[in-house]
């Protein structure tokens, strides 16, 4: 395995240009760190999922893991450039403060919209113009943890190759398909397939608890951090939900409001 000692080494500058979030965006790729992302984006890439493994490098004097020195081997072996890094430059591209010495760049693969089948991916959820990518990373974590099966990110917002997403997510974004879609072509999209789609928000007469039996296939639709649903979201929903505010605040954080609505729904699918 080739080592690099220079922090201006092509391959080492190229880790620092993706830190920009319009390289991501052109490239497709992100930037994963850490022992236990670096082996999800592993097993996705190996099980065929939405992540593909473009390069690996690691710091000998900082990696001690067993299991992620093997996995290096492992990946070099099947054809993946790896590279030895000289700790000091390894920390310069780092995002940690105490780095555990292996970082990866993943492409994050996106299916299109016409490759999606209800049949298939009956369970899906719609972000509209979601900013913190924390919230979607968190989102997408408990999307893996109730079964959601796919995520609409809608009319732009969050970079999804930010490093906080796969971080949050904890890599449920390497395994669960991502589109970055319009909100007329999502609408359009669930209206030729016949999917229900459940609206949050304040402004909803309907408690969440009052549907007995989500229809499926269907879309969880959640507005932004800052305004939630505008009037003609809300409009193109067939049911507008709430949850009850007891307290002075008048909305919640919209990925523990996913949260609760997820769970709920994964006890009331048809």
């Amino acid at each position: 395995m080739e080592f690099l000692s220079s922090r201006n080494n092509p391959r080492i500058k190229e880790i620092r240009l993706l830190k920009q979030a319009k390289v991501r965006r052109q490239s497709g790729f992100c930037v994963v760190e850490g022992i236990w992302h670096f082996i999800e984006a592993v097993e996705a890439w190996k099980q065929g999922a939405y992540a593909s493994l473009v390069r690996v490098f690691y710091a000998p004097s900082l990696l001690k893991s067993e299991i992620a020195l093997e996995t290096i081997q492992e990946v070099a072996h099947r054809g993946i450039p790896c590279f030895r890094v000289e700790e000091g430059v390894f920390r310069s591209i780092a995002e940690k403060e105490n780095p555990q010495g292996v970082l990866a760049i993943v492409r994050l693969r996106q299916p299109a919209l016409e490759d999606l089948n209800p049949r298939e991916l009956s369970w899906l959820v719609g972000l509209v113009e979601p900013q913190d990518p924390g919230n979607v990373g968190t989102i997408l974590r408990t999307m893996d943890a109730v079964g959601a099966q796919g995520l609409f990110v809608i009319d732009g917002g969050v970079d999804l190759f930010h490093p906080e997403v796969s971080r949050a997510s904890m890599g449920a974004v390497f395994w669960i398909p991502t589109l970055q879609v319009s909100f007329q072509e999502m609408i359009h999209w669930a209206a030729f397939n016949e999917i229900t789609i459940y609206g949050t928000s304040a402004h909803a007469i309907k408690l969440y608890t009052e549907i007995l039996r989500f229809n499926r296939p269907c879309i969880l639709l959640l507005g932004n951090e800052r305004q939630g649903l505008t009037e003609p979201q809300r409009q193109a929903c067939h049911e507008l939900l709430r949850l009850p505010m007891s307290g002075r605040v008048t909305s919640l954080n919209v990925a523990v409001a996913a949260g609760v609505m997820l769970y709920h729904m994964q006890q009331k699918l048809s």
